[in-house]
């Protein structure tokens, strides 16, 4: 078999193309490698929405000059965000590539390897409508798209531009893709998409996740991304009802300051959101909630900063994910005036970090003796004598068991020792 080495960067979403990218080349003949100089294939699935996951990959691109000087029959071909974005531009400033392609276009990998330095960037109006292959490692939890693009234009985000606009694929897909995955051994599935509170086809998306929840023999339902501005009362009670569904949402706040916010296109105020995050409380009690947080946003005076301190206090959320702010081409953020410094951007985000760690902690500590139930998702990569999975809210457990567990069973588990990023714990079946 040929060889194709895929170096994933960034989301869920482009991990989940890299499996799609592997399902379509597996037909082709193509096997894949841990290792670029052992490949006849070298793909990179890039993200853009940060500047440091553009450095990464340029960088990482640098290197595969080597491996083609060594061996100039190989391919090397730019996938994602980053080939969508700089499209013509990446062949000018890499001879070395031979392919550009767009997140739209991953169907055409076939084309885009026998053709001589090709770029496929094209808006594709049909990419809801096919059903792609998926090659991914066996285990117990599978991504599965359930729609593509987003329309919100978060004055932030690159996204709409390089993932086009928003479209949902068909219900009875997504439900057909999610049987196929179960009767190969899958229990948990997570639904993805920019936004998919905006899921529409021939139902919305709590239609969406009722379907899904009457397949029989999955036993967990998981979905990212919400927007706040979207989440009803529907989608809420759904949750709190819905057996398969997990006790965890994420939901990026951003900031705390309104200005901000409105700055940023978010299109939800604090009130808003503190609203819907105690009717998810009282909805689904042990909900864990989770949240994106930008620092140092332009225009960012110290009073906005001291809002979003006083929103993760006040909100206590089990984790964040936090990123000092980075302008992206094309978005209204890159062009507005206030720009702020590296240090003030770094020094903000630092303060949101260390206060997070301390909520994080104290929210796990309160875990010590209690019992929870485990997906069990196989041994622990750090300590091969324990087992590792998670909770139904989406905390890691490294399990220590007088049995062996399998990947796929369900456990009970009394956690003995809390951490900050996981949780220790004694299986009791």
């Amino acid at each position: 078999m040929k060889k194709v080495y895929i170096k994933t960067f960034g989301c869920q979403m482009n991990f989940h193309d890299s499996e799609r990218l592997l399902g379509l080349l597996n037909a082709q003949g193509y096997s894949a490698v841990e290792d670029p100089r052992d490949a006849d294939l070298i793909i990179f699935n890039t993200c853009s929405i940060r500047e440091k996951a553009e450095q990464k990959f340029f960088s990482q691109l640098g290197r595969t000059k080597h491996v083609k000087r060594r061996n100039p029959s190989v391919k090397i071909g730019v996938a994602g965000c980053i080939a969508q974005q700089r499209g013509e531009e990446l062949l000018k400033r890499a001879p070395h590539v031979d392919f550009v392609l767009g997140p739209q276009n991953i169907s055409r990998i076939g084309e885009a390897i026998s053709t001589e330095r090709s770029v496929i960037t094209e808006e594709n109006e049909e990419l809801h409508t096919l059903d792609i292959p998926a090659f991914r490692k066996k285990g117990v939890s599978a991504w599965v798209n359930i729609m593509y693009g987003c329309n919100n234009f978060c004055s932030y985000c690159i996204v709409p531009y390089t993932r086009g606009r928003e479209r949902s694929r068909p219900a009875d897909s997504i439900v057909s893709e999610i049987r196929m995955l179960v009767s190969e051994g899958y229990k948990e599935v997570t639904l993805l998409g920019q936004n998919v509170n905006s899921y529409r086809s021939e139902t919305d998306f709590v239609g969406l996740l009722r379907m899904v929840n009457g397949i029989e023999g999955l036993e967990r339902i998981r979905f990212v991304t919400s927007h706040p501005k979207d989440l009803g009362s529907d989608l809420i009670n759904a949750i709190g009802e819905l057996d398969k569904v997990c006790e965890h949402i994420h939901l990026p706040l951003q900031s705390g300051s309104d200005r901000i916010l409105r700055l940023m296109n978010r299109k939800y105020t604090m009130q808003d959101y503190l609203k819907k995050v105690e009717l998810l409380r009282a909805t689904v009690p042990g909900i864990a909630i989770t949240t994106d947080i930008i620092a140092g946003f332009p225009t960012e005076t110290e009073e906005d900063h001291q809002a979003t301190i006083r929103a993760l206090e006040e909100i206590q959320f089990d984790g964040i994910f936090a990123f000092k702010f980075s302008p992206r081409p094309m978005t209204k953020a890159s062009e507005m005036k206030g720009q702020l410094p590296e240090e003030i951007r770094l020094e903000r985000l630092n303060e949101i970090l260390r206060l997070q760690d301390k909520i994080t902690e104290r929210k796990n500590a309160l875990l010590k003796d209690k019992t929870v139930e485990v997906l069990v998702e196989g041994s622990s990569e750090s300590a091969p004598e324990l087992f590792t999975g998670r909770t139904r809210t989406n905390k890691i457990v490294n399990i220590r068991a007088d049995r062996p567990l399998m990947a796929g069973e369900t456990v009970k588990v009394r956690i003995t020792t809390p951490h900050r990023h996981s949780l220790d714990g004694i299986a009791l079946s």
